[in-house]
């Protein structure tokens, strides 16, 4: 049987990837509406964002790579494991990597796209599912075994998600991978722990980045920046001031959706006084930015 034959999942959501992607190229619309925004995705429950931003892509080079990456790790799965474990841990991914990116921007005016996470979590899944594999790189002749590919790839993201500096969703990468690896290690626990020390240092890493990206998303732990005490704001910092700002903003916006949701339902004589006034004040406030 010819190998396509064997993986028709793999394709069949390699093909409407495609084509949603192409499509949105021309749509700016649907590009705008399928990809994930913490604000709609908050404050106005567009949830379907959370899966829907792994069907587009940035451009056709980042689409390419991903369809590469996706066709050589999912095939694989899916021949081997069948298509329910392709389903659960492709798509357990993609979410697993927009949620801790809405976890991270959750106050930022932020847009993420592409089914990079997704891919992450079977490339994270095949290293201990298909184990003694290599990974192999465009700009590197020679492959990688899979466990060191694991934990450079860990790090790396981590490093570039800190630094901030290029246009690359690390946190989805790293959220994508983690998550991938927990399904995988749910759906086949024999297999994920065949090699116990390489498990225990892939999960161990991916635990303490996971943490620190949590707990610290401002990267007040960084040296030379100052800890923050007794609730006091380290406002020498600017990232922190971006962030602030960013946050009073969305909870600016969040409370004139209310107050407008209240006169489309009950209109405006059911708004108080006080209701009245601070609906004149936010709007003018906003007005005067423009």
């Amino acid at each position: 049987m010819h190998p396509d034959l064997q993986t028709p999942v793999t394709l069949i959501i390699l093909a409407v990837t495609a084509v949603v992607s192409i499509v949105a190229f021309r749509d700016r619309r649907l590009w705008e509406r399928l990809m994930l925004k913490p604000r709609e995705i908050l404050a106005d429950k567009q949830y379907e964002r959370l899966l829907t931003s792994g069907f587009v892509h940035g451009d056709g080079f980042h689409l390419a790579f991903n369809a590469y990456s996706f066709l050589a790790f999912g095939r694989s799965i899916e021949a081997v494991y069948g298509i329910k474990t392709l389903l659960l841990v492709y798509f357990s991914s993609i979410l697993g990597g927009s949620l801790l990116s809405l976890f991270i921007h959750r106050h930022h005016d932020y847009r993420a796209l592409g089914a990079s996470g997704g891919v992450c979590g079977l490339i994270f899944a095949s290293i201990f599912l298909l184990p003694g594999g290599s990974i192999h790189l465009f700009f590197i002749p020679i492959g990688i075994p899979a466990y060191l590919f694991a934990v450079l790839f860990l790090v790396f993201s981590f490093v570039m998600m800190r630094r901030g500096k290029d246009n690359i969703g690390h946190d989805a990468h790293i959220g994508g991978a983690v998550v991938g690896l927990l399904v995988a290690t749910a759906m086949y626990p024999e297999m994920m722990t065949a090699n116990p020390a390489m498990y225990a240092a892939v999960i161990v890493l991916s635990a303490l980045i996971l943490v620190v990206t949590i707990f610290d998303p401002l990267h007040l732990l960084e040296k030379g920046m100052s800890v923050v005490r007794d609730g006091d704001s380290p406002k020498g910092s600017e990232r922190f001031q971006r962030y602030d700002e960013a946050r009073k903003r969305n909870a600016k916006l969040a409370e004139i959706d209310r107050l407008l949701d209240k006169v489309s339902a009950q209109g405006i004589h059911s708004l108080s006084r006080a209701e009245r006034e601070k609906l004149d004040e936010l709007s003018k406030e906003f007005r005067d930015r423009r």
